[in-house]
């Protein structure tokens, strides 16, 4: 089968780890004919084209930045995407009939993109949601509910879902939300599936290993490390998250990673440089095999969303969490499942957002019990291993006839 994925995620190589170019290989690896149609930000200074790599054709659109830039730009870019991608592959692509669409959110633009190449090839459409737009921008109070921006992007929203033949959400309260809310959709073509990743099987860092990672980010040896990696935006709540380092500042025995990129990094880079915890560690987002390392050498992983949020995020740095073995402490609103589904499985404890002492509680809990947090690590890998792999994921995508 020929496989047309759409996407605003920047994808460099293919053989980079990722939810998405993971998933891609393993089509790949299952025979199909994979092509990826990706957006070039304006600040890599990209021109469109097309390429191959490593078995996978990639077309690259020059667009405008629409990642961590400002709200005109990504307005603007994300209502110009889809005429981009569009002239693209009618000039790229025009040989090449696809037989089965993917496409992610963000963005919910793509609509005519999607259309376009279903009517043409008469191919089949599956929809990753990976975000639920515009009422998570309303929830953030970015934009006002049913004003005229939410009026037009409900619109765009409703018939991204209408064109697609299959909605793979990213877990079961993800699923209800968007057949709740959305009365008109067929509930038989709203499924879960979830982030996933094509495990590395790697064996566990050795004590040496562990130790000389930390001593190069001057990491305590005997404390246990909690991290917090990926983006440091507004969606993550990262009010509380300072909340939560100011009050651990005198917990000896733990310490804090935060490591990412983001709107709130300025916010997060004060505040260490104004109160300069002993026990916490700020770095700016690292290369993806060097945050890997850091990671290994982490005992706890921590997922923070805004409490204001109304529909159920669920953060794929949870991944990179389970896959090394590790217990995580979420602090999240009440609509996200990812906590409930945590604890239900063993592998987490969850804490509503704003709640300092029950986070706090389960802070304390991991530092004095390192034998729960090696058999909670347990827990999470085995539940990873039977739910969020590409090959379950694959396997979701292709069980109705093609």
């Amino acid at each position: 089968m020929n496989i047309l994925f759409l996407t605003i995620a920047h994808i460099t190589n293919t053989n980079d780890r990722g939810i998405y170019t993971d998933l891609m290989r393993q089509f790949r690896d299952k025979g199909h004919k994979v092509t990826i149609v990706s957006s070039a930000e304006r600040r890599y200074g990209i021109p469109t084209g097309l390429s191959t790599q490593n078995g996978i054709e990639i077309l690259k659109v020059s667009t405008l930045n629409l990642q961590k830039t400002n709200v005109i730009e990504k307005g603007i870019g994300t209502l110009l995407l889809e005429y981009q991608f569009l002239s693209a592959i009618k000039k790229y692509l025009s040989n090449v009939k696809f037989d089965l669409v993917l496409y992610s959110t963000p963005p919910i633009t793509l609509t005519k993109v999607v259309k376009f190449v279903k009517k043409r090839d008469a191919a089949k459409t599956y929809l990753l949601l990976k975000d639920i737009f515009p009422q998570n921008a309303v929830d953030l109070n970015m934009i006002s509910q049913g004003g005229l921006l939410h009026r037009y992007f409900r619109k765009k929203e409703k018939a991204l879902y209408a064109v697609s033949d299959n909605i793979g959400c990213m877990s079961p309260a993800n699923a209800a939300y968007v057949c709740a809310n959305n009365p008109e959709i067929d509930p038989t073509k709203v499924e879960v599936c979830p982030n996933s990743i094509a495990l590395t099987h790697e064996p566990a860092l050795t004590a040496t290993e562990k130790s000389t990672i930390r001593e190069k980010y001057k990491l305590p040896s005997a404390a246990t490390l909690f991290i917090y990696g990926g983006n440091l935006g507004k969606p993550q709540g990262i009010g509380f998250l300072l909340q939560v380092l100011r009050t651990n500042e005198n917990l000896k025995n733990a310490f804090f990673v935060i490591v990412g990129s983001g709107t709130e990094f300025p916010l997060i880079q004060k505040w260490f440089d104004s109160n300069k915890p002993k026990n916490a560690l700020l770095l700016k987002g690292l290369p993806k095999e060097e945050y890997d390392k850091l990671v290994k050498a982490c005992d706890v992983g921590l997922i923070f969303l805004e409490r204001k949020f109304t529909i159920p995020n669920y953060p794929s740095r949870l991944l990179s969490y389970l896959e090394n073995r590790m217990p995580i402490i979420t602090a999240t609103d009440r609509s996200t499942d990812i906590g409930s589904i945590a604890e239900a499985n063993g592998y987490g404890l969850s804490a509503i957002s704003g709640d300092l002492e029950a986070i706090n509680k389960h802070i304390h809990h991991l530092c004095e019990n390192p034998d729960v947090i090696k058999a909670m690590g347990e827990k999470g890998y085995d539940y990873l291993k039977n739910n969020y792999t590409v090959e379950r994921c694959y396997e979701i995508i292709m069980k109705e006839p093609r």
